[in-house]
């Protein structure tokens, strides 16, 4: 009973630490800043909004709250050693990462740089300067590489679960420029989500040793010296797709992500046993993580784009929010083949099939099984849009995104990222 009330009274301590930590509302505005930038993109795009960012950003903030609590929980089995100062390094060098490209925000990056960092400085006297080198290189010595490791990979596992869960429903629809020139639909799928921890970690004070062994040893907790820390972190992925639908290429992320922590979290396991693996350890979090976004890059090289249109009909590339598609229920990645009974290959011919009948529209497409499937629905003389639906490209669409890597500071800017070639509508 002591110690369960000792830990209550801590983790209350370890949620007054998070709310005064400047972290984690950092992170909240650089998730608020990249939805708005998927926002103003979108209406560049295809000047309509399909997502509102403020309702994605309330959303990654509750999920983030939810993975943070299982986490602190699954600590409580873990056994790492984090300390305030453990969580500078992370955040610094991760904010450094981030100011040559915001996908780089990723603790795999900053302790897997941490990790080589401490193996290097433990070969050179800089501990020994009697000045603020000698405290840095001290304070980077003293970091425990396994376990911000282990960490790391339980971090994964929920940002896996996360993404298999969201990470559909944050995919922002794109032209994009294809092999040959010619323009294509694509996806780029963004989450991003701000976790608050509190972990059990070693203390100066004697309280009540606990009832249970932690993973990675930790006499501190059968001594009764320990304490709860609150800080916060940041998950998140970037994917680019022109070849899957949003929820396959979600799914796909989401298999690597397991991967990578069950990979990584086994080597840190190992490390904190026998401290040689801590530098494979290391290496294997950047490299993994490399790994995960070429092996990306390789599958949509070696196949066809899938958002584009054919002798069959228009595809679809996205669906307006609250458009007689959406309540027609039409998905992204099906195929317009016939309007009213006329068949449609361009959108001057969906134009002129939707006029044949102002009051009512019967529509046949093709499901992504490529199936028929028919719908029909009334339409209104004050509906905004004809349908409600953004086209796959065709050889006339002009304005298209081309991607590159956006820096912490691009980011803050906010520029437009898009380039002209003409003139882009939706039906």
């Amino acid at each position: 009973m002591d110690a369960a009330l000792d830990l209550l009274r801590q983790t209350l301590e370890g949620i007054g630490q998070l709310l005064l930590s400047p972290f984690y509302y950092v992170g909240i505005l650089l998730i608020m800043l990249q939805y708005r930038r998927q926002t103003l993109l979108e209406r560049a795009l295809f000047h309509v909004r399909l997502h509102a960012w403020p309702l994605q950003l309330i959303r990654t903030v509750i999920a983030g709250l939810l993975a943070g609590a299982l986490i602190s929980v699954a600590g409580l089995f873990l056994g790492i050693n984090v300390t305030g100062e453990a969580v500078l390094w992370m955040w610094g060098i991760a904010v450094l990462l981030a100011a040559f490209s915001i996908r780089y925000l990723c603790f795999a990056y900053s302790v897997g740089m941490l990790g080589v960092l401490q193996f290097i400085v433990g070969w050179t006297p800089l501990a020994e300067q009697p000045n603020w080198i000698g405290d840095a290189a001290a304070s980077l010595a003293s970091l425990d590489i396994p376990g911000l490791l282990v960490l790391v990979a339980v971090m994964h596992l929920a940002e896996a679960i996360l993404v298999g869960w969201q990470g559909g429903k944050f995919a922002s629809p794109l032209f994009l420029e294809g092999k040959r020139g010619k323009l294509v639909g694509g996806y780029l799928l963004q989450g991003f989500w701000p976790v608050p921890l509190v972990l059990l970690v070693p203390g100066s004070g004697a309280g009540e040793a606990l009832p249970w062994q932690t993973l990675l040893g930790g006499e501190w907790t059968q001594s009764g010296h320990w304490a709860l820390l609150g800080f916060p972190m940041m998950i998140g992925f970037s994917e680019l797709t022109r070849t899957m639908l949003p929820q396959d290429t979600a799914k796909a992320a989401a298999r690597k992500l397991v991967w990578f922590g069950l990979i990584v979290g086994g080597a840190a396991v190992g490390a904190a046993y026998w401290s040689p693996l801590t530098l494979p350890a290391a290496i294997a979090a950047l490299l993994l993580h490399e790994a995960m976004v070429w092996l990306s890059l390789l599958r949509e090289e070696r196949r066809s784009p899938y958002y584009v249109n054919d002798g069959r009909g228009l595809r679809v590339l996205a669906v307006i929010p609250g458009t007689p598609a959406d309540q027609l229920g039409i998905a992204a990645g099906e195929i317009l083949h016939k309007v009213n009974g006329l068949p449609v290959r361009t959108k001057e011919e969906l134009h002129a099939a939707l006029h044949v009948n102002s009051a009512f529209c019967k529509l046949e497409v093709l499901n992504l099984e490529g199936h028929v499937k028919f719908l029909q629905r009334a339409r209104y003389a004050n509906e905004h849009h004809q349908l409600g639906v953004v086209l796959s490209p065709d050889e006339r669409a002009g304005v298209y995104v081309a991607p590159k890597p956006v820096s912490l500071l691009g980011l803050l800017r906010a520029r437009n990222a898009t380039k002209e070639r003409g003139t882009t509508t939706h039906m």
